[in-house]
């Protein structure tokens, strides 16, 4: 029973996919609790919460930083791992979990080191002003001792999925997020905490998910392990892992740069409101793209199970599934932030000159939203068939090649500061659709 049900060459692919992205999406939306969480807190603090959570903004490109090298690896080595297992290289598959667990570790250690010490050069580098900058510094420096508890825990939670365990994985977000969400309030509210609060709460919450992880991973219910005689940092699997991994890497790397230009540009034409109001639209977007990214995720260990035991009929139909689905609900979403602007921003704000600007900046800035779903369809395949290259030419298309240079080039333009919301849309619907145009033509066709 647990070989068919983990074997995804085999039952509908519809269901199959359903299957893993359901409880992706899920766990996806309570990871996104641990942020959230926080900026919704953060933002109704009494007097401060504007200004705080612009401070909490100016840290985002070094959470995103943090990201990108956890995508490098864990992404990198899940789609060795499907495509392994799809073959039956058991061994293989248990050396790539080990390898990943090597580099996660030495690089959060890295990480918390260079960004600790070089914080407040960074913070003003990424759009702090000297107001904003207290709030950030005391946010990011509790939040980096929690680095290797957060690249642990999302980096290898990805080989529990990819063993068709999708619930499991959703456990190991749902139980840090219930647990960053009881602990908020306590310490921000309860034990006047403010900022720093929220930052403990958080890393609490990553230290319980990261056991979670490692327990079930080290335990009798996996299929494949993470086995101490495996944990070695291979130079020519690392060089395939990292290959593979450079896509999600880019791409968060990518989101990161144009962060710091944002938070620049917002700083430069309009001030700490708009930087706010950036880190509000962040927010939404991240909330409201959960669903289509849970869809992609949820085909990619199915697709690249079939691809590895050669059953291109069920990846053909995958892509198509994958493509409808995503198609569908980025426009239903679309038509809500037309429909709600101001409710959405009063989540995170009660002040009326924000809600009020804002409301106009998210229309502009998710217009043509349906376009994303083209981008995640046509990336996630690539990924998923082991296609490297095409999937970071275009993570690097859409973001460093459209974006930051629309984000200087239309404020300049006399766009103000509306160009730099515009400069997202417009990047959504030419990169989207350059990037499934060509995996259709290029891969979908020759399957």
């Amino acid at each position: 029973m647990t070989a068919h049900t983990n074997d995804f060459s085999v039952g509908s692919v519809r269901q199959r996919i359903i299957a893993q992205a359901v409880p992706l999406t899920l766990a996806q939306v309570v990871q996104l609790l641990y942020n959230v969480v926080d900026r919704i807190y953060i933002g109704h603090l009494p007097d401060v919460g504007n200004i705080a959570l612009t401070g909490l903004g100016v840290t985002f490109p070094v959470i995103v930083i943090i990201a990108a090298f956890t995508n490098l690896l864990g992404t990198g080595g899940t789609p060795l791992f499907s495509i392994a297992r799809g073959r039956h290289e058991d061994d293989e598959a248990e050396r790539i979990i080990g390898n990943v667990f090597a580099l996660l570790t030495t690089a959060s250690v890295v990480l918390f080191v260079f960004c600790y010490l070089f914080r407040r050069p960074i913070l003003f580098l990424f759009g702090a002003s000297e107001v904003s900058y207290v709030y950030a510094d005391e946010y990011l420096q509790i939040y980096l001792l929690g680095t290797v508890f957060s690249m642990l825990s999302t980096g290898l939670n990805g080989f529990i999925n990819a063993q068709g365990f999708p619930r499991i994985g959703m456990l190991t977000t749902v139980m840090g997020a219930v647990i960053n969400i009881v602990l908020d309030p306590l310490f921000i509210f309860t034990l006047d905490m403010g900022v720093r609060g929220a930052a403990i709460a958080t890393v609490i919450s990553q230290a319980v998910s990261a056991v979670w992880v490692l327990r079930f991973l080290t335990g009798k219910k996996a299929l494949l392990r993470l086995r101490r005689s495996q944990i070695r940092i291979d130079p020519g699997r690392t060089q395939r892992i990292m290959t593979l991994g450079l896509p999600g890497f880019v791409m968060q790397g990518t989101n990161s740069l144009v962060q710091i230009v944002c938070n620049n540009q917002l700083q430069m034409y309009g001030g700490d409101l708009y930087v706010g109001i950036m880190t509000v639209l962040n927010s939404v977007r991240e909330i409201l793209s959960l669903p289509v990214g849970g869809i992609s995720s949820g085909a990619q260990p199915v697709l690249g199970y079939n691809y590895g035991a050669g059953r291109n009929d069920r990846v053909k139909e995958g892509i198509r599934f994958t493509a409808m689905l995503g198609v569908v609900y980025t426009a239903l979403a679309w038509l809500v932030v037309m429909l709600i602007p101001r409710p959405l921003i009063r989540i995170f704000s009660a002040d009326a000159q924000t809600i009020s600007v804002g409301a106009d900046m998210l229309n502009l800035y998710f217009f043509g939203f349906v376009f994303m779903a083209f981008q995640f369809v046509g990336q996630s395949t690539f990924q998923s068939l082991g296609k490297a290259k095409q999937a970071i030419f275009f993570s690097l298309f859409r973001k460093a090649m459209i974006v930051v240079p629309l984000t200087f080039l239309l404020p300049a333009a006399g766009f103000g500061v509306e160009g730099v919301f515009l400069a997202e849309p417009i990047s959504n619907a030419i990169g989207g659709l350059a990037c499934f145009i060509t995996m259709w033509r290029t891969v979908y066709r020759r399957l």
